[in-house]
């Protein structure tokens, strides 16, 4: 009787763990690349490309999900401004709570690098941050901080935004985030304010979410988010305005996709 019920349970454990994984709106292989513009001399221009990927790593005791997502300033500008910018962050299949993230920073002669390692079970992290000083040289930091249940880097954060049933949600309806930048919390809440029709690259025009963020921050003033309003959830486009200036990122190319 007991393997009975020692096999019923695991049969029903691993009935619910595919229905988890068909509910993703991401998966192994997924691309999606957009063009990122900032407003110059009161014209939008188009500085740069930005590329999210998703992987599936698998480590001796479990599998990950690895999101990378990376910036790089067009050839031709690199000259006045160059950027090699590189997010990653590495989470639990199952529950997409983060497990590692990375940072690596280029932008001009400034370079800089950030690694958290989480413990979600005493919630603390053990980071390492790498500043280059003008010799040349190295500048290493160790720190261990705690951080709150549910605080998440800002790239997963973006893949678990993706992942909310957003589909259910009703105007003017919100969800706070606790963001993880340089070693501190900052709050932000998105807000549903309806959907929109836009142009989304490759797929045509898509009817979307249009997710407002809000934020008592000191870098961001203002953004707005629009998701494909299907089981992907695709970000298609944002647009921002920070002290120095506005900008917008648009999707040109999505493959791969969960659904």
């Amino acid at each position: 009787m007991k393997k009975i019920v020692c096999l019923f349970l695991v049969l029903c454990m691993s009935q619910a763990v595919a229905i988890a994984q068909e509910s993703l709106a991401f998966k192994d292989g997924e691309k999606l690349t957009f063009t990122a513009s900032y407003k110059v001399s009161g014209l939008m221009t188009e500085l740069a490309q930005v590329s999210m990927e998703t992987s599936e790593v698998k480590t001796s005791s479990s599998t990950l999900l690895h999101f990378k997502c990376r910036a790089n300033t067009y050839k031709k500008l690199d000259a006045f401004f160059k950027i090699r910018d590189v997010y990653e962050s590495y989470v639990s299949k199952y529950s997409l709570l983060p497990l590692l993230y990375k940072r690596d920073i280029q932008e001009g002669g400034y370079k800089k690098k950030m690694k958290y390692v989480y413990n979600q079970k005493t919630k603390t992290i053990k980071s390492t941050q790498t500043k280059r000083r003008g010799n040349g040289t190295d500048w290493v930091q160790d720190k261990n901080f705690s951080f709150s249940s549910g605080a998440m880097d800002v790239v997963s954060t973006l893949y678990n935004l993706r992942n909310l049933p957003i589909e259910n949600a009703k105007i003017g309806d919100t969800k706070t985030f606790k963001i993880l930048f340089d070693r501190e919390e900052t709050s932000i809440t998105i807000k549903f304010v309806g959907k929109e029709t836009i142009r989304a690259g490759n797929l045509g025009q898509k009817e979307c979410y249009k997710l407002q963020v809000l934020t008592s921050g000191d870098f961001l003033k203002s953004g707005t988010l629009w998701l494909t309003a299907d089981a992907n959830k695709i970000p298609v486009q944002a647009r921002f305005t920070i002290p120095i200036g506005s900008g917008t990122l648009q999707l040109t190319n999505a493959t791969g996709l969960a659904n």
